[in-house]
């Protein structure tokens, strides 16, 4: 099993307080994501849970045993970096094999898991190059590779694409959720981008400045966030937020509304504006539109839709789409469900 609870855990650096205190349960076989913008505190939380920082008081337990005071080769994880911490010298196959060889396991057990290994991960082929014979992606593949031979109770990964081009990264978020899939394992995985976590994740954690704002699936992320920071932070481009008269009409300090969710019209509707700026994107257009009284606010149209610099537009909301928050942030009742976020 590859269960993983988080009790009261804190974490500080002298005076400074990193990690307040915080729960959390990752259940086996899950797929989580640790959400947020720098310096949150994300790989903070995976480096406890690796064993490669000391919590400053309570528990972890791992697989039901408490591991908060074992060492990182103890805890039968495997964590993946940025960088990928390959061996230059070394061929793929040694270097997917080193955990195991350092092990001292036989040399027909050490062949049987690196060829294992290398047919999931597509790299049956290279496993005779060297590192700098290989694209990005496959390096952070060999890398994978060499924490998949160990068979841990869960991974750990920290921003593992980061180094990656923008095809690459959709190509290796693909190849890690079909991994996923196939193994089963527990996964933990950290990333800025919130589009990682929407699209690999079975539960995004976001966190703000050591705290968890909310723990869910990603679409109650998406369609209930518990507060003004998870909703400006899940979806992209991000929600457009409006104050002032506009909001207290709808019983709100902040209404706030995707920019998907906002009717985009020539000839009528709620608010008119003056476009500043266009962005093609072909199957879409991302309209940004000047409102007298609010500011700018983006609607998301069709590729086609004709519009251009200084084009007057009108906005409608999908009421039903419609968030509202009071003024300390927090979301309240929904406009058509009548029911408090939870």
């Amino acid at each position: 099993m590859g269960e993983i609870v988080l009790k009261q855990i804190t974490k500080s650096f002298g005076d400074i307080s990193v990690i307040p205190p915080l729960d959390l349960t990752i259940a086996n076989g899950e797929f989580v994501v640790f959400v947020g913008p720098s310096g949150c505190g994300k790989s903070t939380l995976l480096r406890l849970i690796a064993g490669l920082e000391d919590v400053s008081s309570g528990t972890i337990r791992i697989d039901g045993k408490d591991a908060t005071a074992l060492p990182p080769a103890q805890r039968g994880l495997a964590m993946v970096f940025q960088s990928y911490a390959l061996y230059p010298h070394m061929t793929v196959r040694n270097n997917i094999a080193f955990p195991l060889k350092m092990a001292r396991l036989d040399k027909a057990a050490v062949d049987r898991k690196v060829e294992a290994a290398a047919a999931v991960l597509n790299l049956t082929g290279y496993l005779d190059r060297r590192p700098g014979q290989l694209s990005g992606g496959q390096r952070q593949r060999v890398a994978i590779g060499r924490a998949i031979v160990r068979e841990p109770t869960a991974f750990l990964f920290d921003e593992p694409l980061s180094n990656l081009d923008a095809a690459l990264r959709v190509n290796m978020r693909l190849e890690i959720s079909e991994l996923h899939a196939s193994l089963g394992t527990t996964m933990i995985y950290v990333t800025h981008d919130q589009v990682e976590a929407m699209t690999m994740a079975d539960k995004i954690v976001v966190l703000n400045a050591g705290r968890i704002e909310q723990v869910g699936s990603p679409i109650e992320l998406y369609s209930r966030p518990r507060n003004r920071f998870v909703a400006g932070f899940i979806g992209s481009p991000r929600m457009n937020f409006i104050e002032g008269e506009a909001a207290r009409g709808d019983g709100a300090d902040t209404i706030g509304i995707r920019p998907e969710h906002l009717v985009l019209s020539t000839d009528g509707g709620r608010w008119s504006g003056t476009v500043s700026v266009s962005e093609h994107l072909g199957s879409d257009t991302f309209v940004y539109v000047q409102v007298d009284g609010i500011g700018t606010l983006v609607a998301r149209a069709g590729g086609e839709f004709p519009v251009r610099h200084g084009d007057r537009v009108w906005l409608t909301p999908q009421a039903e789409k419609l968030h509202r928050f009071d003024a300390a942030g927090n979301a309240l009742s929904s406009l058509a469900s009548g029911k408090k976020v939870a």
